[in-house]
């Protein structure tokens, strides 16, 4: 799964395979992610501005599958899925053989993946580049996959704000995995890679989510739950993103058309 030549970069990484096989031990239900949890409407609104039916779509970092599955089923894209956590993708199967989804599935490392380069429309990922070091290289392995004129999407949580003291509060360890020098805009263009992209544009998205904080960890369960939902109530009807309260930050970029020089 994690070939000789991906083993290289295992020390970039702020993860292991088994911390990832960790966080999809547990099963979610069989059903395409709800639309009233505001990180899934943040999110899915994003994709739609990208993606429609036919489009090849391919979600680095998948597992467990339902915003991919959301992306076959609700949008009508062709879909492919990339994760090296065998529990992820167990349950990813699982899911989309309920929906009746059909996708290529593949538990293989990115750095060592059997995709071909230059195949896909459209590449997305969603909290994947930051637990790296140096995230340069798999920022280029996105745009590698695309096809020239393709577009790739990468979504990082945004804790350089008040996410940031927020979470240092009630979770500090949890920043440990996580790469915070890259979180602004800013930081994020630097990291496209020039000479295969055009029309880089990083910025921050999303309404205010309260699920980015890990509250549970030092207050009761069920008061962390009931500011989970109250925060959640006020998100759904915020009418425009306040990039303070911006929970993602978002990285865009299109692949040149003419790289074969390259």
């Amino acid at each position: 799964m994690v070939k000789e030549n991906a083993e290289v970069r295992c020390n970039d990484r702020l993860t292991s395979q088994d911390y990832w096989d960790g966080v999809h031990s547990t099963q979610p239900r069989l059903r395409l992610p709800s639309a009233l949890v505001v990180s899934t409407r943040n999110l899915h609104r994003d994709l739609r501005k990208h993606i429609v039916a036919g489009t090849h779509v391919l979600e680095i970092g998948f597992a467990p599958g339902k915003h991919l599955a959301y992306v076959a089923k609700t949008l009508g894209a062709r879909v492919a899925g990339i994760d090296y956590s065998e529990n992820g993708i167990t349950f990813a199967k699982r899911l989309f053989s309920a929906l009746e989804i059909d996708a290529d599935l593949r538990c293989e490392d990115l750095f060592a993946t059997t995709f071909a380069a230059r195949t896909f429309d459209f590449v997305y990922s969603v909290g994947v580049v930051e637990h790296f070091d140096d995230p340069r290289d798999i920022v280029r392995r996105h745009v590698d996959l695309l096809r020239p004129g393709g577009t790739a999407l990468i979504l990082i949580p945004d804790y350089s704000g008040i996410y940031g003291l927020l979470q240092r509060y009630f979770d500090p360890e949890s920043l440990d995995i996580h790469n915070l020098r890259i979180m602004t805009p800013e930081a994020m263009a630097a990291l496209a890679p020039r000479d295969l992209v055009k029309d880089v544009h990083a910025f921050r998205t999303g309404r205010i989510n309260s699920w980015q904080i890990s509250i549970e960890n030092k207050w009761p369960r069920t008061l962390a739950k009931a500011v989970h939902l109250l925060f959640n109530a006020v998100a759904l009807m915020q009418p425009f993103d306040i990039s303070k309260l911006c929970p993602t930050i978002a990285l865009k970029m299109s692949r040149i058309h003419d790289d074969s020089r390259l």
